[in-house]
């Protein structure tokens, strides 16, 4: 794993802030657009405390989350890709949670499949997970994922997935393998390695119909998209180009990080973090009432939950 990589990752909990917090090594020279940018993107939600019904999952205790930090507590972030529309404020077409642990040295990272059948916390429908971002905005969403994953989730940070193509115009395009050809959105994308433009990126990544592995498929290149547009901001070093990053931050970007907590993301626990483990949610597609859904098993969620619990053990570290 390239080091930009890994640090940019490692800066934002998903990729994105760290465009704000750390673009190149130069972005701290900038330090008041930076916190102009920071204090635009931020916007905290009604603060609730998820407990899960696994005894072994302990609450934190009522402190600042910059105290947490500061104590070098491990913590956990959803990414939600939102693709907005006129008059609708749109689904979160993508959901990605990350489990960062610093005694580990390491991230677990996974996508939740947008058509997964769960409970909406606060709306009493059971339907597709994306759809709470519909019904009931980020903490909808925030509160239906912590009760898929019966966990407790501390961060959320909401992308306009519009806004991420301008970024990755900004940055000059971004670079991927892609594993076979399909036709998607009037354009053909050839197999092998290509060199993608913000419009045809989020084509790329959102085509899943075509792809034997259907919205896993979808996942796998959403997460190759991010993971290009983190490792290319660390190589910015034009100012101009970062003030043109850190303005589009500010009108694509919503997060409950402040920017104290993301000065510390960056300082204290960038360099402690070298793994990323990705892991997949499985489950069987079923028609319900004339609707395709993602059953997930109780099992698989268990499987999952084990994971993430294991993940933010601060009783043991890696070998």
């Amino acid at each position: 794993m390239k080091r930009g990589w890994r640090r940019a990752l490692i800066g934002i909990g998903a990729g994105l802030v760290v465009v704000a917090a750390g673009t190149g090594g130069y972005a701290w020279h900038l330090y008041g657009s930076v916190k102009e940018t920071a204090d635009k993107i931020y916007e905290p939600i009604q603060p609730t405390v998820y407990v899960s019904k696994d005894p072994e999952v302990t609450v934190k205790p009522q402190q600042a989350a910059q105290a947490l930090i500061e104590k070098r507590h491990p913590f956990t972030v959803v990414v939600m890709g939102v693709d907005e529309r006129e008059n609708d404020k749109g689904r979160s077409d993508t959901l990605i949670v990350l489990a960062v642990n610093p005694e580990k040295k390491s991230i677990l990272m996974f996508n939740i499949p947008r058509d997964t059948r769960t409970e909406i916390i606060g709306h009493g429908t059971t339907d597709k997970i994306n759809h709470a971002y519909a019904f009931g905005g980020v903490s909808m969403a925030k509160n239906t994922v912590e009760h898929f994953l019966d966990y407790p989730i501390d961060y959320y940070i909401r992308i306009n997935m519009e806004g991420f193509a301008h970024l990755i115009d900004i940055l000059g395009g971004v670079e991927v393998n892609n594993p076979f050809a399909f036709y998607y959105g009037e354009h053909q994308f050839d197999q092998g390695p290509l060199k993608l433009n913000g419009d045809l990126a989020l084509l790329y990544s959102r085509m899943r119909y075509d792809d034997p592995r259907g919205d896993l498929g979808r996942n796998a290149r959403q997460r190759e998209i991010m993971m290009e547009v983190m490792k290319s901001s660390l190589q910015f070093s034009n100012i101009t180009q970062i003030q043109k990053i850190l303005k589009e931050l500010g009108n694509s970007v919503k997060t409950n990080i402040t920017f104290d907590e993301m000065k510390t993301f960056m300082s204290d626990y960038r360099e402690d973090l070298g793994n990323i483990n990705t892991v997949e949610i499985s489950g069987s597609g079923s028609m319900i009432n004339k609707i395709w859904y993602l059953i997930v098993s109780k099992e698989e969620k268990e499987r999952i939950h084990e994971l993430l619990k294991e993940q933010m053990d601060t009783n043991q570290t890696a070998s």
